[in-house]
């Protein structure tokens, strides 16, 4: 009898967690629906408090983090160097990889996590994520593009600090042979990655003119540390030109394929 008076009490105490857990469920996704309106009405901070709400009642639900993550990223100001604003962009990077860790192959937390260090200017860190990325998804050309990207910000940056302190014009080439080498030995790596990389985006996408206007910089990046070598220097300065009337040309053939480009088209059929 005592038996059976307990494995009652246990199946009742079991019914009124599962009833619990479920009604739990129940609010989180009532949440979730209002963050996302509040989202797609830029109400931020309310979204915010929405899919926090979501997120506690239960935590298995990932669309609720992505978007609490997402949420978080909408309200960083790339460039303010404010501890508010670092702190609002480190909570979408957090929860970015709270959904990662349980779902490592979700691409857009990676991709998420991968913008917000570059607008941190973690360059690094930014690059590490987009070949996270790369790897998910080998047929995206935008990440490619993006590492692409770092890499010319990684070569372009130092490079113009040593010629800004030589005192040299944009077209004057690096006279000071040791300046020179120790910028090839630091960014030609750097330089060769991205343009493998904007060869591959080209490969998957042949008319992204971001990537052929990339390609004539890296080229240019290549070109002014070619102090030892003044062919190879005229080569790659002949290259970069060669990308620059790709990129204008692309660019006109996808303005005439734009709707109304060539005017008003009468219908003389009739």
């Amino acid at each position: 009898m005592k038996k059976t008076v307990r494995m009652l009490a246990l199946m009742a105490l079991g019914l009124a967690l599962f009833s619990t857990v479920g009604c739990n469920k129940l609010r989180a996704r009532d949440q979730l629906n209002k963050g996302v309106t509040s989202y797609k009405s830029a109400r931020y901070e309310e979204a915010i408090d929405h899919f926090q709400k979501a997120v506690s009642l239960d935590p298995s639900l990932l669309n609720a983090r992505l978007y609490l993550a997402t949420a978080f990223a909408q309200q960083y100001i790339p460039g303010v160097d404010a501890e508010d604003n670092n702190r609002m962009g480190q909570q979408a990077i957090d929860e970015y990889k709270s959904v990662l860790e349980r779902d490592p192959k979700n691409i857009n937390s990676v991709k998420g996590i991968a913008y917000l260090y570059l607008q941190m200017k973690k360059f690094e860190d930014a690059k590490n994520y987009y070949r996270k990325a790369v790897a998910l998804d080998p047929n995206d050309p935008e990440s490619y593009y993006s590492v692409a990207v770092i890499d010319w910000t990684q070569s372009y940056q130092p490079r113009m600090e040593e010629r800004s302190k030589l005192g040299l014009k944009s077209e004057e080439p690096l006279k000071d042979k040791k300046v020179c080498v120790m910028l090839r030995q630091k960014n030609m790596d750097v330089i060769k990655d991205g343009i493998a990389m904007l060869e591959k985006a080209l490969q998957l996408r042949p008319d992204y003119d971001d990537a052929m206007a990339y390609m004539n910089l890296l080229y240019r990046e290549r070109a002014d540390v070619q102090c030892d070598d003044p062919a190879a220097r005229a080569a790659d300065l002949k290259t970069a030109d060669e990308w620059v009337d790709k990129t204008m040309a692309t660019k006109k053939a996808k303005a005439e394929k734009q709707p109304g480009a060539q005017g008003i088209t009468m219908d003389q059929s009739k």
